[in-house]
């Protein structure tokens, strides 16, 4: 696939770079270009990052980092079979748990809400930093909806870091969630509390927490290019009337000032 001119593969992460150090050079500048296209396109064009995934696959297959961007790629694709494998390669490679929550999510996918569950109560969790706990308690969440278990979904998600004040990169996906599985069981008045303390968390507009909250309030917005385009498509305001009827069929024809005097004349000679 064709790499962009501006892409130089200085632009990964230094540990990725270490990584592909075991890689000749030329090959590793290969790779670097590739997966400087997947972590550009993941969010935008995930078909396209998926692409340029599995040419540095092929590429370097033996490089965690490569296994990694290749699981991202196919799980922003929704093959999540594929996902957990390439995720299971680099994990046995670093033997890192850092990847434990989003493999618990592609058993989500594959429609295995319980065994998410089951690795959500492994030891590996208690290995995770403070974001992982809480992207995993994210995930069992997701599961218990997935088998109808409303009110286990929100006392799964209530922690400290959801009553904590400060704010931190998971906060607002957090709270959204906590929100969002209120108003499944149908308590509105909490989840419009907590999608309008998602919005105040919201930093980099992550989530569409502030969309959901208008939605709640019955604000309706209207989109004013959408406005304007209607206001240039509406029909133009009908000419003053010039006094001379329309031409239709069985209308009587426009008559000369001409032969109107003539047809007054022969009415006169009939009536004599």
């Amino acid at each position: 696939m064709p790499i962009p001119e501006d892409v130089t593969g200085d632009e990964i992460d230094k540990d990725v770079r270490q990584e592909l150090q075991s890689l000749p050079k030329t090959l590793a500048e290969d790779v670097a270009k590739n997966l400087v296209m997947v972590a550009r396109l993941i969010d935008e064009d995930p078909e396209g990052a998926y692409g340029y995934s599995r040419v540095a696959l092929r590429l370097a297959s033996r490089v965690a980092a490569v296994r990694e961007a290749a699981g991202f790629a196919a799980y922003a694709n929704q093959k999540y079979s594929e996902a957990l494998a390439e995720f299971r390669a680099a994990r046995r490679m670093t033997g890192s748990v850092e990847l434990w929550p989003v493999m618990a999510d592609c058993e989500r996918g594959l429609g295995r809400p319980e065994k998410a569950l089951d690795m959500a109560g492994a030891s590996e969790v208690h290995k995770l930093d403070k974001a992982g706990q809480v992207e995993m308690r994210l995930v069992a969440a997701g599961a218990r909806r997935d088998m109808g278990q409303l009110d286990a979904a929100i006392v799964t998600l209530q922690s400290p870091e959801l009553a904590s004040h400060s704010v931190q990169p998971f906060t607002a996906r957090l709270r959204y969630a906590y929100a969002d599985a209120l108003l499944a069981a149908g308590r509105l008045g909490e989840a419009r509390e907590w999608f309008a303390k998602a919005v105040e968390a919201d930093r980099d507009g992550s989530t569409d927490a502030s969309d959901r909250l208008a939605e709640l309030d019955g604000v309706e917005f209207v989109d004013a290019l959408d406005e304007n385009e209607a206001a240039n498509e509406a029909p133009a305001e009908t000419a003053p009337s010039t006094g001379t009827a329309p031409s239709a069929e069985g209308a009587t024809p426009d008559v000369t000032e001409g032969e109107r005097a003539s047809a007054d004349e022969d009415a006169r000679d009939g009536d004599v």
